[in-house]
């Protein structure tokens, strides 16, 4: 495995499934000695805690253009 001139470098596919570690994942480095540890932060993702309280409460049965007239209307 290489790193590239910007620092970074491409987590085995194997990896990557073994930890579930997928995009926007947060991850953190562990130094232990002259060894670096990648470690998975636990709890969820940043993106899935900010919107979880929010999931299912749109239900408005508008169609889009319905709703972009009424937030471009001029009142």
């Amino acid at each position: 495995m290489r790193v590239t001139t910007k620092g970074q470098v491409t987590i085995p596919q194997h990896i990557r499934e073994k930890l579930n570690i997928t995009p926007a994942t947060e991850i953190d480095f562990v130094e232990e000695g002259n060894r670096v540890f990648l470690v998975k932060r636990k709890g969820k993702k940043a993106a899935t805690r900010k919107f979880a309280k929010l999931r299912g409460l749109a239900t408005v049965k508008m169609t889009t253009d319905q709703i972009m007239a009424l937030t471009r209307s001029d009142r």
